[in-house]
C-alpha cells in the first residue's frame, strides 16, 4: 500500500513539472515504447501462448500489429491533435477569439483485460503518452505469464515517474482504487466496472469503462449465408471465443436457420480440421474456473456441432448450442468462450424487439442484402458499435471509436478517440482589449429593450 503512494507521489511531483506537455518529450517516449515492442514482441508471444496457446497469427494480427498500428498512426498525426483548435466566435464576444486546447488530465491508472493483454493495455497507454499524461499499468494477473514481461518492458523502457507498471491481484487493484488519480481507464467486466465506478466516485474521478455484453450477430433471409458463416465463425471463434465483441449468440431468420447452421458447422471444420483439439490454430480457456463455467452452459440444449472438452488442456470444442430458450443460462451472461447459442426470428421487428429487451451490447453484427432492413436495424437499436456483413472488424479501423453505450461501457478509444479520452478539452477565449462596449456593466437603466432588439438581431 505504501509502496503505491510513493509511486503515485512521485507521478503527480513529475507531471507538475509540465516535462510530459512538451510535444517533442511525448513523441520521444512513443518511439521508445515502439522500439521495445518490437525487441520484446517473440516473448510478448510466447508468453500469450503459455497462457492460453494463443495462435502466433492472432497475438500479432489481433495484439502486436494492432498496437504498431495504432503507434504509426499517433506519431504521425500528434502534432495536429496537440494544437489548440479554433472555433467559431460569438459575435456578442467581439472582439475575441476561441480556441478548444486538449489538456492532460494528470496521472491515470489504465486496468487492463486478460484477454487481450497487449492490445487493450497498450493502445490505452500510447493515446495516454499522446495526451501527455503520467500512466500507471494494472496488467491483468489472470495473464500471468503476460504481465510478466510486459511489466518487464515498461520498467527497461520508461522512469517509473512517468510510466509504471504494477503487478498484482485483486488485493493490489483495491490499493490502486483506494488512491486519487486523475482518470481511470478500465477493460473488463460489468461487475468489475461497477466495483470501478464507485471508488472513482469517493474522489469524483472520470472515468472510462469498456465492458462488454451479449453482442448479437443477426442474420436475414436475404442474406449471403456463405459469407455470413465464415464471418460469424471466425469472429465468434477467434481466441477461443474470449473476446469482448465476438457475436455471443446467434439469431437467425427461422427460413435459413437450418441451413446457416450447416454451413457453420462446415466453417468450423474448413478452419480448425475434424478435430480441433489437434489445430494449431485454436486457443485455450485461459484457467480453471472460466473453463468450468463454460462447460457448465454446456449441460442444457442440443449440441449441434462440437461440444467436446478436455479438462487438463481446458480445451473446449467449438459448439453451436441449438433448443435453447431466453431463460437458458448461456443466454443470463456473458458466454466469452466458443460456444455459440442458436435462436430464431420470424420478422425482422421481432428480432429487434428480443435484442432490445437486454442491456446495450458492445457489438451488433448484421447480415442482410437489404438496405432498407440495415437502416432499420441501426435506427432501431442502441449498441456500442459493430457491422454491416461482418463481425469484429470494425475494430481494425482506428479512425471509428470503439466503446460501449449504457451497460457495455463509458467512453471510446482508438486513433484520435484515444487521445481524446485522456485529455480535458479546455475551452478558453482570448479577448481583445482596443474595444470594450459598456453595454454589459451596471448601472443598465434602460439598456434592456436594446438588448432584447440585439438577441432577435443574432
Amino acid at each position: 500500500m505504501l509502496r503505491i503512494q510513493q509511486l503515485v507521489q512521485k507521478q503527480r511531483t513529475f507531471f507538475a513539472t509540465g516535462k510530459t506537455k512538451e510535444l517533442d518529450f511525448r513523441k520521444e517516449q512513443l518511439l521508445q515504447l515502439q522500439q521495445a515492442i518490437r525487441k520484446h514482441e517473440q516473448e510478448l508471444i510466447d508468453a500469450m501462448y503459455a497462457d492460453f496457446r494463443k495462435p502466433e497469427f492472432e497475438s500479432f494480427i489481433s495484439e502486436i500489429g494492432f498496437v504498431e498500428l495504432e503507434l504509426k498512426l499517433t506519431l504521425k498525426n500528434i502534432e495536429n491533435w496537440v494544437k489548440p483548435k479554433p472555433v467559431k466566435e460569438a459575435l456578442l464576444n467581439f472582439p475575441s477569439r476561441s480556441y478548444v486546447y486538449s489538456s492532460p488530465y494528470g496521472i491515470n491508472l489504465i486496468i487492463g483485460p486478460w484477454n487481450y493483454p497487449i492490445n487493450l493495455l497498450i493502445t490505452p497507454l500510447l493515446g495516454a503518452m499522446a495526451a501527455g499524461n503520467c500512466i500507471i499499468l494494472k496488467p491483468s494477473e489472470i495473464a500471468a505469464n503476460t504481465s510478466a514481461v510486459i511489466a518487464k518492458m515498461i520498467r527497461e523502457t520508461f522512469d517509473e515517474e512517468y510510466v509504471a507498471a504494477v503487478e498484482g491481484g485483486v488485493e493490489t487493484t483495491q490499493h490502486l482504487l483506494a488512491q486519487r488519480f486523475d482518470h481511470i481507464f478500465f477493460t473488463g467486466s460489468t461487475r468489475v466496472g461497477q466495483i470501478i465506478m464507485k471508488s472513482a466516485a469517493e474522489h469524483l474521478t472520470p472515468v472510462t469503462l469498456e465492458l462488454g455484453g451479449k453482442s448479437p450477430a443477426i442474420v436475414a433471409e436475404d442474406a449471403d449465408l456463405e459469407l455470413a458463416a465464415r464471418r460469424i465463425t471466425w469472429g465468434k471463434f477467434l481466441n477461443a471465443g474470449q473476446t469482448c465483441v465476438a457475436p455471443d449468440y446467434l439469431l437467425v431468420h427461422e427460413q435459413v436457420k437450418e441451413e446457416l447452421v450447416q454451413l457453420i458447422t462446415q466453417c468450423i471444420t474448413d478452419f480448425y480440421g475434424d478435430d480441433p483439439d489437434k489445430s494449431p490454430d485454436f486457443a485455450r480457456i485461459i484457467n480453471d474456473s472460466h473453463y468450468e463455467r463454460l462447460s457448465g452452459l454446456l449441460r442444457q440444449g442440443t449440441i449441434r456441432t462440437g461440444g467436446q472438452t478436455d479438462a487438463k488442456q481446458r480445451y473446449i470444442a467449438p459448439t453451436l448450442l441449438d433448443q435453447v430458450d431466453w431463460e437458458h443460462p448461456v443466454m443470463q451472461e456473458e458466454i466469452f468462450g466458443p460456444i455459440l447459442p442458436v435462436l430464431s426470428y420470424s420478422n425482422l421487428a421481432e428480432a429487434i424487439e428480443l435484442v432490445n429487451r437486454g442491456e446495450n451490447p458492445l457489438a451488433l453484427y448484421f447480415f442482410s442484402s437489404s438496405r432498407k432492413k440495415q437502416q432499420t436495424v441501426l435506427r432501431c437499436t442502441q449498441f456500442g458499435g459493430g457491422c454491416i456483413n461482418d463481425t469484429v472488424s470494425h475494430l481494425v479501423n482506428p479512425n471509428l471509436p470503439f466503446g460501449g453505450v449504457g451497460g457495455s461501457g463509458v467512453g471510446s478509444y482508438h486513433g484520435k478517440s484515444s487521445f481524446n479520452v485522456f485529455s480535458h478539452q479546455k475551452s478558453v477565449l482570448h479577448r481583445g482589449t482596443w474595444l470594450d462596449l459598456p453595454l454589459r456593466y451596471p448601472p443598465y437603466q434602460n439598456r434592456l429593450p436594446l438588448l432584447r432588439r440585439l438577441f432577435k438581431w443574432l
